[in-house]
């Protein structure tokens, strides 16, 4: 007896290999089968006859097999199957290559339906290697003469089999498929259920009927989405955090002390972020700005806030050198308030630091640790070491988490482990990022987050000049570069890899096509500008030797550096004044735009040199968008229309469906999912009303991850 549940070992007709081959597509059971959508259709529904076909046009025709037989050829050592069809208008020649089993298949007398190219040959037109079915009913067809479903596939595993497998599972199972959408939702937003949409979705009466059965799916899997970025916020109210009131006379005296005027865009977030914290349940808010639009100032308003109410606050960051700079600047910002902050990276560190009285002390990880439960140390700053078990804060009330949104109610609670308190606290989360997360994007995966968004930079910064550079201006940029490293200035150069592959196409001289770090190092060194100091800076690099070229760079020791996107996030070099990108058609915009933002991080005028060999118009539309225009907000949004969710996101790294990724450029549809989620949970937030929905839910929760 076979149900939705029954894994594909248990399926008639699958034998143990393509039970493999159907895992590696995640197929585990018949409703994975069921789940398992088409990527595009072949419109084979209009049957021509053979008197019309043209030359070069892919047809569909309906005839009587007259002949068909199997010859070798010498020249390749192929077997053709050659096969002569008529209708009553016409008959045609047609040719299959290495199929020989056919002549058993198809006899002398059947009427077939043929699918496939019309190549002109020898002896006039014939159907080159069409596909094929035995005509019977039209209702009966699964391969040709209807819509056609062709699926995503792996080696071995074919659209046609797929179908042949689907069709009669479908025909006995599909009925047993419960709607996990309310009727009231499907009816509101005409969407059809889910019997009808799974069998329109792989078989459907036309294209019109495939459309809105994608349709239905796609609004499914965004409301599953909404419903779950919601409830994550419903929870976090539900939870305790403490409240820090706003001390106004604090805030005054920071800012009187900065040796710049705040912009108004930073003045309106640090008010938000403030205001947040004197809540009793969790801040979780994304403070957005552009690369050097200052986030780091607004987040030490925070934590100083919070610590001089007599707080701990923690700082983490993705990486060791990011976490070191933020141990740089934030005791510089925060020198007036004579506060402990200290820093703490990966686990096999056994000396650590703290600053103090403008001092920075060096002294063991276990006297950090101790201090840190004690509450001696105001603010700790460091890497994900910080949610290690043997980390413990006696009262953490906020954490700022740089460059990872998502960081979740569990992940708080880990980080005030042993806090001290007898109630289950959690502390006030603000995450920064320097990457503009398009719309859609934010009401999606980020749905559960309060933005803050700084637009401004500050105004001493000028406009960076951007470049496309053609391979016939390549001397002219080396010529201006040299220029800049003789004024003092310091030079990016971005690679898109660490080492060349073997398989990449060699230039006349020897050197890879597509550019790599390694090999741009040594052929800068030796060839372009063998007087200059040439650095190299990649992800493969042990922590202390990627400091020292950082420090050495920053201080004039290096001239150039040559560096995969390693240096993307949160590497400031005021000195930098060109940043170089080879192979930009292999990055996005935002990144490009990442890149671009480590130079002009000072009043001197910066540049950046956008090198591609790509004819694409693709390639132009984007790297011309990213000349046109420095705002990063309006460039993610461009990204996203350009490339699409799938390339600029990755579905992969989040686990996000295939449907749900391709509608996440659509405002409209992101909108009225999220406006359904919040009507359903108004009502019913632990959905007890709705279990078939809760069902679902759970399972989605599963497969989705949001960084």
């Amino acid at each position: 007896m076979l149900n939705l549940s029954t894994p594909i070992e248990e399926i008639p007709r699958i034998g143990a290999v393509y039970q493999k081959r159907l895992k590696k597509l995640g197929i585990k059971n018949i409703r994975d089968l069921f789940f398992h959508f088409p990527h595009r259709y072949e419109d084979f529904s209009k049957i021509t006859a053979i008197s019309q076909i043209k030359l070069n046009e892919v047809c569909c025709i309906r005839g009587r097999i007259l002949e068909i037989k199997n010859s070798r050829t010498w020249k390749k050592r192929m077997i053709l199957t050659q096969a002569v069809v008529e209708d009553k208008t016409a008959a045609i020649k047609v040719v299959w290559f290495n199929q020989p089993y056919l002549v058993k298949s198809l006899k002398i007398g059947d009427f077939v339906y043929l699918a496939g190219k019309v190549i002109l040959g020898e002896n006039g037109l014939y159907l080159n290697n069409p596909a094929y079915e035995r005509s019977g009913l039209k209702s009966d067809l699964t391969h040709l003469g209807r819509i056609v479903p062709v699926y995503p596939e792996t080696e071995g595993l074919s659209s046609r089999w797929l179908r042949y497998i689907l069709k009669p599972l479908l025909l006995k199972l599909g009925n047993k498929l419960l709607d996990p959408l309310p009727e009231s939702l499907r009816t509101k937003n005409q969407l059809m259920p889910i019997k009808e949409a799974v069998w329109q979705i792989h078989f459907p009466d036309s294209l019109k009927k495939a459309e809105a059965a994608r349709s239905r799916f796609a609004f499914e899997e965004l409301f599953l989405i909404e419903l779950s970025v919601l409830k994550e916020r419903l929870k976090l109210k539900q939870v305790k955090a403490l409240s820090i009131p706003m001390n106004i006379k604090l805030m005054k005296k920071f800012t009187d002390a900065l040796s710049f005027t705040l912009t108004d865009s930073q003045k309106k977030s640090a008010w938000q972020i403030l205001k947040d914290l004197e809540k009793p349940f969790p801040m979780s808010r994304l403070l957005e700005g552009d690369v050097g639009s200052g986030k780091t100032v607004v987040a030490a308003m925070a934590t100083l806030n919070a610590a001089k109410a007599g707080y701990q606050a923690a700082i983490m960051a993705p990486t060791e050198i990011l976490a070191k700079q933020h141990f740089r600047e934030i005791p510089k910002l925060l020198a007036p308030f004579k506060l402990k902050i200290a820093l703490l990276t990966g686990k096999e560190d056994r000396i650590t630091s703290i600053k103090l009285k403008n001092e920075v002390l060096e002294i063991s990880r276990q006297k950090i640790l101790e201090r840190l439960k004690e509450g001696e140390i105001n603010i700790l700053i460091g890497t994900h070491a910080l949610i290690q078990e043997e980390v413990k804060f006696k009262n953490l009330a906020l954490a700022v988490v740089d460059e990872q949104h998502r960081f979740g109610v569990e992940q708080r609670a880990r980080l005030c482990q042993n806090n001290g308190s007898q109630v289950k606290l959690i502390p006030h989360l603000l995450s920064m990022t320097a990457t503009p997360i398009p719309r859609t994007l934010a009401l999606t995966v980020y749905g559960d987050l309060d933005l803050s968004l700084i637009t401004e930079l500050p105004k001493n910064r000028k406009k960076i000049k951007t470049f496309v550079v053609p391979p016939a201006k390549r001397k002219e940029a080396y010529k201006f570069i040299k220029g800049e490293v003789k004024d003092g200035r310091g030079v990016f150069v971005i690679c898109p890899r660490i080492e060349p592959s073997n398989k990449e196409k060699k230039d006349i001289l020897g050197w890879s096509e597509v550019k790599a770090v390694k090999e741009e190092h040594e052929k800068l060194s030796k060839e372009i500008f063998p007087d200059l100091k040439i650095g190299m800076l990649h992800g493969k690099l042990k922590t202390k030797e990627k400091e020292k070229i950082m420090q050495d760079f920053k201080s004039g020791e290096i001239d150039i550096l040559v560096s995969t996107s390693v240096v993307e996030v949160g590497i400031d070099i005021p000195r930098a004044t060109v940043m170089m990108i080879e192979g930009a058609e292999r990055f996005g915009l935002a990144q490009l735009h990442q890149f671009r933002g480590r130079v002009g991080r000072s009043d001197l005028q910066s540049y950046c040199f956008l090198f591609t060999d790509s004819p694409a118009v693709n390639t132009k539309r984007r790297l011309s968008a990213l000349v046109r225009c420095n705002n990063g907000f309006e460039l993610a949004e461009k990204d996203l229309q350009i490339r699409g969710p799938g390339e600029l996101y990755g579905n992969r790294q989040w686990g996000i469906p295939d449907l749900a990724m391709a509608n996440l450029k659509d405002l409209v549809l992101v909108e009225k999912t999220r406006e359904a989620a919040k009507e359903i949970l108004e009502k019913d937030p632990k959905l007890k009303n709705y279990p078939l929905l809760s069902e679902k839910l759970g399972e989605f929760e599963k497969r989705i991850h949001f960084e």
